[in-house]
């Protein structure tokens, strides 16, 4: 009974240091997207301001203007999607976590009640 319970405790143990794991990858990546996401959007943004300094008629400083916005409203959904993502892996983490636990109680009540079946076959 012991070794049964011991080897459950140990699985969970591994089980939850993967998450743990798994979820500091997720967050590096993450990360690590948004700088790349940044760089390209401020050596866009160069671009831009050159492009502004090469010609400075009213037309081209309006498409330039546009042009910018379009890229802010994109960076903006790239972001949302992003945090969407994100919240939808906790959220998929943590019932995962609880299934786990509720798999252990389950296995604790199994236990018992052999235990108590036992218990009343030696009584």
């Amino acid at each position: 009974m012991m070794k049964i319970t011991t080897m459950t405790t140990m699985v969970t143990k591994t089980m939850m240091i993967a998450m743990m794991m798994m979820m500091m990858l997720m967050m590096m990546m993450m990360t690590m997207m948004m700088m790349v996401i940044m760089m390209v959007m401020m050596i866009i943004m160069m671009m831009m301001m050159r492009m502004m300094m090469m010609m400075m008629k009213t037309m081209m400083m309006m498409v330039v203007v546009v042009m910018m916005m379009m890229m802010l409203m994109v960076v903006v959904g790239v972001m949302m999607m992003m945090l969407m993502v994100v919240v939808v892996l906790v959220v998929v983490v943590l019932m995962m976590m609880m299934m786990m636990m509720i798999m252990m109680m389950m296995m604790m009540i199994m236990m018992m009640t052999m235990m108590t079946t036992m218990m009343m076959m030696v009584v």
